[in-house]
């Protein structure tokens, strides 16, 4: 299936977790509701000297602004799934597009796909009347997500 060349809404967005060395296969974590900024906007450094007649500024090193957070619906089940990866790195992804067949959606990427590592921790987030049951998954990351292009 070819990939979007238009813009598209954020159906078919999934959280991935990566297993392997060589070759890493990577399966759906759980649905997720809502995906963090994989980024931000570079910093800059001041790097002008008394003989410039405006401000010289350069790119600071990347940095990804911190932790991510995930929003999913709480089920115990999902809950659990998540907790056993505390404590060591983690291959992630996320991907963009799915294959159908049936009714049922298959991960495919096809619409990008932005692998990253990091440690994973899961929490119980509060509620209210009326509201869904949520948990909040985050990642400290250890590389930059970056599109993928293999």
């Amino acid at each position: 299936m070819a990939a979007n060349t238009t813009p598209f809404n954020t159906f078919k967005s999934y959280l991935m977790v990566g297993s392997g060395s060589s070759t890493i296969t990577y399966s759906k974590l759980v649905d997720i509701k809502e995906i963090p900024d994989l980024g931000q906007a570079p910093a800059t450094l001041d790097a002008t000297t008394l003989s410039d007649p405006a401000h010289v500024y350069i790119f600071d090193i990347e940095d990804t602004g911190g932790s991510f957070e995930f929003t999913a619906n709480y089920t115990k089940a999902d809950f659990t799934t998540v907790k056993a990866l505390e404590g060591t790195e983690q291959k992630l992804a996320v991907w963009f597009g799915a294959t159908e067949s049936s009714g049922v959606f298959t991960p495919s990427g096809d619409d990008g796909k932005f692998p990253f590592t990091g440690f994973v921790t899961v929490y119980k987030k509060g509620a209210s009347v009326s509201g869904v049951q949520e948990m909040g998954i985050v990642v400290s990351p250890t590389s930059l997500p970056e599109l993928e292009t293999a």
